[in-house]
């Protein structure tokens, strides 16, 4: 079903270069070919279709957000198993678009893209990728954030002698049956691995810097008549979507993105859901947040608590010092010795866009351009950088709602621009620096008093600085109504 790395690239001049095959790549090119946008390509640097969900593998990898609002709205699925998707039904469903819509033929596995120049004087990007080079009039880039593990800087992490990764980065050859098993990290992928993993280990040991406030999952399973009706009846599988999507949406119009008594309320609820599953009033102690709920992401599970209650299983609070070829030290010289360490430490947001070259008007490279922190108009795109659109791109991150809504909103967005373009015969649109400073203002305003800011933690949506540059402050309902359509006025074409 995937397409052959061994395909030739274009050497003709592409209308349209698509990085990345998960949901925003796969989205660009299904509606790339019912527009008649082409030609194009998808070039994916891995050696499958998915993105992130082909990519992260750890045991229990599973989304936050419901099955049937975590997929295209143009390319529905009636039959999903449970009402939040696993990582592996996820693969298989994009996989399946991929075949089904007819994008393998424009597909390149194994091809990383490793930079791009704008030339001016031929009004097209030139890209080099692991595979040899392409040029391309635009770019549509669904590179996302989550696939370069940041690992921590902890003295000593090289030389630990036991078998240590990122749970990104999974080693399904390590054996961690009667293993002695450190994890670093309390984080989204952690609370899903740890109860898995806990089931096998002799002992598993937790490190945590900072507690995450957890809400009931509620998953199950979807039984056979309820895929019959989504299947026989649209409508009931439509209706279903939209009741999911205004459970969600309404947690942003309430005000939830505000410290507000809402917040007090959903803290309330979550510590029910804690002093449920944790009896023992001293871990519970250290499983409680002191920030309040939705500084950092909120996590939904059933199992984390459950887990933690095991006799093979023990929470650390303190600082860790160093990493031995034994273990770990903790500054209160407390010693772990482990065989196993899982590092559950996140991924650098950034990562996508530092390790790449990317170089527009003027010799101006993306580096420069947000050398006081990533920023772009709608987070789709970036003044200086003619025809390039960034899917997932700063401030169009979701804390309340599917990501896919967003994905489907900046890809119309990009191709109401490419077909500007067509229509008025020109080769090069790039969106007006005042347009995107007044947008980012806006953004950086609503976002200055917001729970993200307000919330007495700091978090991975914050670049070094303190500035959020990851979440969109709003609605979906408000991101699309300013996203979906590109205005012209804010556009310089030529």
């Amino acid at each position: 079903m995937n397409a052959q790395p061994t395909r030739p690239l274009p050497q003709q001049t592409l209308a349209l270069l698509i990085i990345g095959a998960g949901f925003s790549g796969l989205a660009t090119g299904i509606r790339c070919r019912q527009e008649g946008i082409g030609p194009f390509a998808i070039v994916e640097k891995g050696d499958g279709i998915g993105g992130t969900w082909h990519e992260n593998t750890y045991p229990g990898a599973a989304c936050d957000i419901p099955s049937h609002l975590y997929s295209l709205s143009y390319v529905p699925k009636h039959d999903w198993s449970r009402l939040y998707p696993q990582q592996a039904e996820i693969a298989a469903y994009l996989r399946e678009t991929a075949r089904d819509h007819g994008l393998l033929p424009h597909l390149h596995l194994g091809t990383a893209v490793t930079g791009a120049a704008w030339d001016e004087a031929q009004s097209l990007w030139r890209v080099e990728t692991s595979r040899g080079p392409v040029r391309a009039r635009a770019i549509v880039s669904g590179m996302g954030g989550l696939h370069h593990p940041a690992l921590p800087d902890i003295p000593g992490r090289e030389s630990f002698s036991g078998t240590a990764f990122h749970s990104a980065t999974w080693d399904h050859a390590c054996d961690l049956g009667g293993k002695r098993i450190g994890v670093i990290g309390t984080g989204a992928s952690a609370i899903q691995f740890v109860p898995e993993i806990a089931k096998e280990a002799a002992h598993l040991t937790l490190f945590q810097r900072t507690p995450a406030w957890i809400m009931p999952k509620h998953d199950r399973a979807i039984g056979a008549r309820a895929k019959a009706a989504y299947r026989f009846v649209p409508f009931a599988r439509r209706l279903f979507r939209e009741r999911l999507f205004w459970i969600h949406e309404l947690r942003a119009l309430m005000g939830f993105t505000k410290v507000s008594k809402l917040t007090g309320q959903a803290e309330a609820m979550a510590r029910r859901h804690l002093a449920r599953a944790v009896p023992d009033k001293a871990l519970r102690e250290k499983l409680t947040p002191r920030y309040r709920l939705g500084c950092k992401r909120v996590l939904i599970s059933d199992d984390f608590y459950p887990a933690m209650m095991r006799p093979n299983v023990s929470l650390e609070t303190g600082r860790i010092a160093r990493i031995t070829p034994e273990g770990v030290v903790m500054q209160d010289g407390g010693a772990h010795a482990l065989d196993v360490i899982v590092y559950a430490t996140g991924f650098d947001l950034t990562g996508s866009f530092r390790t790449l070259d990317i170089v527009g008007r003027g010799g101006l490279t993306l580096a420069q351009a947000w050398r006081d922190g990533m920023g772009a108009f709608q987070g789709i795109t970036v003044a200086g950088f003619p025809n390039l659109f960034l899917m997932m791109g700063p401030n169009t991150g979701l804390g309340h709602n599917s990501m896919i809504l967003m994905i489907e909103a900046q890809v119309e967005h990009a191709l109401s621009c490419l077909k500007a373009l067509a229509r008025q015969g020109r080769t090069a649109i790039e969106v007006r620096p005042e347009a995107q400073a007044r947008f980012l203002a806006d953004v950086q305003g609503r976002l200055s008093d917001s729970i993200w800011q307000a919330g007495g933690c700091t978090s991975w949506y914050q670049n070094e600085q303190g500035r959020n540059t990851a979440i969109w402050p709003g609605s979906v309902l408000a991101y699309r109504r300013g996203a979906r359509r590109a205005r012209l006025s804010d556009y310089r074409v030529s």
